[in-house]
Order: C-alpha cells, then sequence, then structure tokens
C-alpha cells in the first residue's frame, strides 16, 4: 500500500482505538461511582450501555453496507434488462415504418412494404428462431442439415423443398419452447448467372436468420471472410463451423482452427468456432468391407442448443429489430425518390416562369437579385415537398443567399458564356439578346434549384462543404454539352415568338 494512503489509515486506526479506551475508561468510573450507592441501577446503567454500544455498531455496518451498494450503484447504474428492451424497439420500429410506408404514393410499392411488415410483425409474434445454414457449395451444408437433423434431439417436422433455396426443416430442441427451423441455402461464390442468381437467394435468407452457421472446409478465404464479415457488420449472430475435419491430421487441425478464430476474433467468440465432421470419408476394412463413421456433429448441436437456449429471445428481437430498420430505409428510400420527382417538377416549372418573365420584361443585365421573388417562392415550395413549412421571408433570405453565392464563384459569368455559345448554334449564329437572359435565368433558376433539393434532402443543412461545395456540384452537373443543347432548344420551344434586342 502507498505510504500516501497507510498513513491516514494508521492515523485514524490509532484515534479509533483511543476514543474506545477513553470511553471504557469513563464508563467504567462512572459505573463504579453509581454502584457503591445503588448496585441496582448501576446494572440497568449498564445493560442500557451494552444496548446502546450493540445498535451503535449495527448502524456502523448498517450505513457501511448501504453506502458500499450506493458506490455500486453509481459505478453500475441499474437498467432495465436488453432481453425486455428488444421487443419493444422492434414493436416500435414496425409502428415508425407504417408511418412511413403511408407516405409512398406508388401503391403496388406500398402495398409490397405492407406486407412485409406485417410478415415481421407475425415472426415476432409467432417467436420462432430461423437457422441458415450458409457457405460455399462444396462445404457440406447439406450435410451439416442432414447430420443436425438425424442426431437433433427432439422431433423433426417434414422438409419443405424449393428448387431455389434447398430445404427447410422444424425442429424441437428439449428445454426451448418455440419451434425452430433449419434452412438450408444455395451456394455462394458459383460461376456463371445462375450461380450469382443462387448466391443472391442465400444472402436474403442469411440476412433474415436469427442465427446464422457459416460453413466452410478449410482455411477462411479472403472470398469466403467478405460475406461473413459484411453479416456480422450488419449484427448477424454466426457460428463458424469448420466442416471435414477428418480429413485432416490432428495437428492441421488444431492450426486451422487456431488460425480461424485469430481471423474473426473481432466479431465471433473463440468458442463460436466448432469444428464437426458431418458425413466422414468411408474406411475400407481389412476383409474389404466399408465403413461409414457417424457423424461427429455434436459439437454444433451441443452450441446451438447453448446460443439457443441462453440468447434465443434476444436473436428474435435482435433479428425483428434489424428486418425493420431495413424496410425502414428501403421506404425512405422510397419517399425520397418520391419527394425528389416532385421537388424535380417544381424546379422545372420555375425554371420556366423565370424565363417567361425577362423575356416580358427584359433588364438591362441580368439580376439574380432581382430574381430573387421567383426563387423564393421556388425554395417555399420545394420545402413543403420535404415536409419544412418556410414564410416568403425565409424562402427570400436563402435564395438571395444563394444568388450571391452562384455570382460570388462566377457562375453567373459561366452560365451565360455557356448559354451564349448554344444560342450561337441553335439560331444559325445570330445572338438574340433577350434569348440569352431568359434561357440564362432558366439555366440559373435551376442551378438553384437543383441546389436546395440537396438542402432540404440533408434536413436544411448545407454539409460540411457548405452552399459553395453543393452550388458547384449542381454547376458541374448541368454543364455537359448534350443537357445544354437539349435544354436551351427546349427553353427557345417555350418561348413566345423570339424578338430581336441586338
Amino acid at each position: 500500500m502507498p505510504l500516501s494512503r497507510f498513513l491516514p489509515l494508521l492515523i485514524g486506526i490509532s484515534l479509533a482505538l483511543g476514543l474506545m479506551i477513553w470511553l471504557v475508561y469513563t464508563l467504567s468510573g462512572f459505573y463504579n461511582s453509581v454502584y457503591f450507592s445503588s448496585p441496582l441501577l448501576a446494572n440497568v446503567l449498564l445493560v442500557l450501555l451494552i444496548a446502546l454500544l450493540i445498535i451503535l455498531v449495527g448502524a456502523v455496518i448498517y450505513y457501511a453496507r448501504l453506502f458500499q451498494g450506493s458506490r455500486r450503484s453509481r459505478r453500475k447504474p441499474s437498467r432495465p434488462q436488453v432481453s425486455e428492451l428488444k421487443p419493444e424497439a422492434a414493436e416500435e420500429t414496425l409502428r415508425a415504418v407504417r408511418q412511413q410506408v403511408a407516405q409512398i404514393q406508388d401503391q403496388v410499392a406500398r402495398q409490397v412494404l405492407l406486407e412485409r411488415s406485417h410478415d415481421i410483425e407475425e415472426n415476432l409474434a409467432r417467436r420462432e428462431l430461423r437457422v441458415v445454414v450458409f457457405g460455399t457449395g462444396s462445404a457440406g451444408k447439406t450435410s451439416i442439415v442432414n447430420a443436425v437433423v438425424g442426431r437433433m434431439v427432439g422431433q423433426v417436422g417434414a422438409p419443405m423443398g424449393t428448387t431455389v433455396a434447398g430445404e427447410t426443416y422444424n425442429l424441437k430442441l428439449k428445454g426451448l419452447n418455440r419451434e425452430i427451423w433449419l434452412t438450408d441455402t444455395p451456394g455462394i461464390l458459383e460461376a456463371g448467372v445462375a450461380g450469382t442468381e443462387r448466391e443472391q437467394v442465400a444472402r436474403q435468407l442469411a440476412t433474415e436468420a436469427d442465427l446464422l452457421l457459416f460453413v466452410l472446409d478449410d482455411d477462411l478465404r479472403q472470398s469466403e471472410y467478405r460475406p461473413l464479415r459484411s453479416l456480422a457488420t450488419i449484427g448477424k449472430r454466426s457460428l463458424l463451423v469448420f466442416n471435414k475435419i477428418d480429413r485432416y491430421s490432428a495437428a492441421d487441425r488444431e492450426i486451422i482452427l487456431s488460425h480461424l478464430r485469430e481471423r474473426v476474433v473481432d466479431f465471433i467468440a473463440p468458442e463460436d468456432v466448432v469444428a464437426v465432421a458431418a458425413r466422414p470419408q468411408s474406411v475400407v476394412l481389412e476383409n474389404g468391407e466399408t465403413l461409414q463413421p457417424s457423424p461427429n456433429i455434436m459439437p454444433l448441436i451441443k452450441r446451438m442448443a447453448v446460443v439457443l437456449r441462453d440468447e434465443g429471445q434476444d436473436l428474435l428481437a435482435d433479428n425483428i429489430l434489424l428486418q425493420s430498420q431495413r424496410l425502414g430505409e428501403e421506404a425512405r428510400q422510397l419517399i425520397d425518390a418520391q419527394r425528389q420527382r416532385q421537388a424535380d417538377k417544381v424546379v422545372e416549372r420555375f425554371q420556366w416562369i423565370g424565363a417567361g418573365v425577362i423575356w416580358a420584361t427584359p433588364l438591362p443585365v441580368i439580376d439574380l437579385l432581382a430574381a430573387a421573388a421567383v426563387n423564393a417562392q421556388m425554395v417555399v415550395e420545394i420545402g413543403k415537398v420535404y415536409g419544412c413549412e418556410l414564410n416568403m421571408e425565409r424562402g427570400r433570405e436563402l435564395a438571395i443567399s444563394l444568388a450571391k453565392t452562384l455570382t460570388g464563384l462566377g457562375i453567373l459569368r459561366g452560365a451565360i458564356e455557356i448559354v451564349t455559345s448554344a444560342l450561337k448554334l441553335s439560331v444559325g449564329g445570330f445572338l438574340v439578346g433577350t434569348a440569352i437572359q431568359s434561357v440564362t435565368t432558366a439555366y440559373l433558376t435551376r442551378i438553384a434549384g437543383k441546389s436546395f433539393i440537396q438542402y432540404f434532402r440533408n434536413d436544411q443543412d448545407w454539409g460540411d462543404g457548405g452552399i459553395t461545395e453543393v452550388v458547384q456540384q449542381q454547376f458541374q452537373l448541368n454543364r455537359r454539352d448534350e443537357f445544354i443543347r437539349t435544354f436551351v432548344q427546349e427553353a427557345l420551344s417555350r418561348l413566345p415568338a423570339r424578338r430581336t434586342d441586338d
């Protein structure tokens, strides 16, 4: 113990002993003085003092324990069990997903997502666990399934065969009051278009599993590591199954197992890497008969049983939550695409309004600040598309800010040059002043509108690069020669009979 901590402790013990000696000496003198005058009273006082001493010691012990308990509670605050919170989180996420789905205008897409949300909710209510066997076609996945089905304790239902997804078996595990579905999947990393399609099916089944059995028959290759790591990244609970161990010597087997555990230690616990021989190689005996050894599958079954019993509720809730979040992300993407189409229509309408205003009342020069009133209304309408209610004053502030950015970056001058060059080709080499102003205004309104779409998509934030980066990005996206030619031709077709202001 450090001297700085030992000295205060020694001093405290010395003071406590001194006080105790003084208290005993004082009480002894008081007892003797009372005893000579009244022995009965002295004995009563002695009993009371002993009782008070016992109460005092008990109080010290009680409050010391209470203090230690409060320190432990501060150090490790109590919180509800995770297993109780996860189902509630999954249900809350499903409710939020349905609110998002209700905003989707495409009836077909909306119905598909609603049906999937109901499927997820039914899975949560049924409390079934889905175990999916995943890996390359040569790793022995089907042998694993057959061996588990043949040795699993409990009843085994009839297979539900599908030509694409393999077979699914209904298992009953003793001590676990819920059904278990064990599904074989097509092999991954197969060549050809058909192989790619089968792999997509396998990956989809893997992402929907409550527990994943990733099967391999050798050390982990990089092509196998990538899908395993990606599934672990999204939170998929996995067991790594090293199959066909009968083909290796004991020393080689231990080397491979050690290497596997080392490579996946960041996302799979060492005890979740198990070695099996689902279908051992047959052995030819001396008399010429062939002996088929029994499958060595119990290490996998025992680990599965432990995981499913101890973590079953969490696995189910985690998977439901994951599926709900993925469904919510799909809904968000559909809503974002829907809003972007609506916002693009707003931009297209206002870009031609801006061109018409300048065509009707041409200005000596292109003045973006003068066009800010038109752009302000455009900003307000784009905001409504994204659920942001802005007044005209705020819309005008944003429009003026962007107009200054366009001017400060030289985009105004660049737009004039681009449109002028395109107009030379469109009107036979003649420059039409009002047409240049009108088309340039439409072009700049388009850039402004596209920039504001990014602003509202990013929750009214210009992002790390600020308004400058967004505007420059939109200018680069809208300056391609092919787009400019098409844009100018459409602009000219929308303007009334051309007038020349040479």
